[in-house]
Formats: structure tokens, C-alpha cells, sequence
């Protein structure tokens, strides 16, 4: 397996289709800030394959210590065959001079996709072994849980400068304390 930038147009193309069906509308970034945060450096857009086969993205938030993994997704044909956990540890080894987080839906049981939730935590928890950080926040409206790489120092005020520096004050004031209580 390879990661690497995008050069061409065709990867682009097969990125960006995969993330516009990855992600709900409600989590999605215009593709033009993504792409304009690559180029000043804050974003690093990453294209994984083996064997000329396209597996899947990541798109990373980076600060001088931290790494954000804002968007994560494995081509929908390749799901449950391993690939996802490979390339996330690959992406992790590859930052391995920084700590790497992300952020999760928080799993309550109240939820309507409790299940998803869950199987998504234990994915990150026991396949690709990162470890719950124990920091909630409620961001734009969803509530999420924070998981990270060993060594990360990540509390609510820290998570909140995390996006004041890299997104500016109005992602800032769309964080706040969860709504609901685990």
C-alpha cells in the first residue's frame, strides 16, 4: 500500500467523489477551503492505492505538534477487508514525530445510529489502537469524543485553540460543551 499527495486530476476526481459520499452534508467543508488550506500548508490531502487500485483518503488538520485527522474514509467497495485499519496506522507512522487525534461521534444509546457509533469507537480503539483521550466537546452541534495516539495532551480548552489557530474564531465559537451526557 502507498499514500501519497494527489497530482493528477483523476485522483482528485476519485477523492473528492469519495468524500461527497462519505460524509454527511452537515460535516462536510467546501472542497475549495480544503483545498486552499493544502496549499498554505494547514491541510495535507493524502491518496491511498495498492496495485493502481484506489482504497481511500485522509485529509489532515496539521499545527506544529498535532496532527487532526478531520476526514477519514475507505473506498466502499474495500470496507471490512482490512484496509482501513492498515492505512490509518500508515498515516499515524508517518507523523510519528507529532500526536495524531481525531474525533468521533460521541456513542449514546439514545442515538439513532448507536450502533454505527460504536463500531466506528471500537474500530479506533482495538484495530488501529488508539486511545480515548477524554475529551468531549459539542462542535457545530454534534457532540464527539476525542481519540488519539499515546502521548497526546488534549483537554477541552487545548481542542478549542486546536481550531482557533487553524479554522479562526467563528469555527471557535461553534465549540462548546457536550449537550447530552454519556
Amino acid at each position: 500500500m502507498n499514500f501519497y499527495k494527489p497530482k493528477r486530476i483523476i485522483e482528485y476526481i476519485k477523492l473528492f467523489a469519495l468524500y461527497e459520499k462519505s460524509f454527511p452534508v452537515s460535516e462536510k467543508k467546501p472542497i475549495s477551503m480544503i483545498l486552499k488550506m493544502q496549499k498554505c500548508g494547514a491541510t495535507d490531502i493524502w491518496y491511498f492505492e495498492e496495485d493502481g487500485k484506489f482504497l481511500g483518503l485522509a485529509i489532515t488538520i496539521n499545527s506544529h505538534d498535532l496532527i487532526l485527522v478531520d476526514y477519514f474514509a475507505v473506498n466502499e467497495k474495500l470496507r471490512g477487508k482490512g484496509y482501513g485499519s492498515a492505512m490509518l496506522k500508515s498515516l499515524i507512522a508517518h507523523y510519528s514525530d507529532k500526536g495524531v487525534f481525531l474525533e468521533i461521534e460521541r456513542p449514546y444509546e439514545w442515538a439513532s445510529n448507536y450502533s454505527d457509533r460504536l463500531r466506528r469507537r471500537d474500530f479506533y480503539l482495538n484495530k488501529v489502537g488508539l486511545i480515548p483521550l477524554e475529551t468531549y466537546a459539542c462542535l457545530f452541534g454534534v457532540d464527539m469524543e476525542l481519540l488519539g495516539t499515546e502521548g497526546v495532551n488534549m483537554d477541552y480548552e487545548t481542542y478549542r485553540n486546536f481550531y482557533l489557530h487553524n479554522y479562526g474564531k467563528f469555527a471557535y465559537d461553534h465549540i462548546s460543551e457536550p449537550k447530552g451526557k454519556a
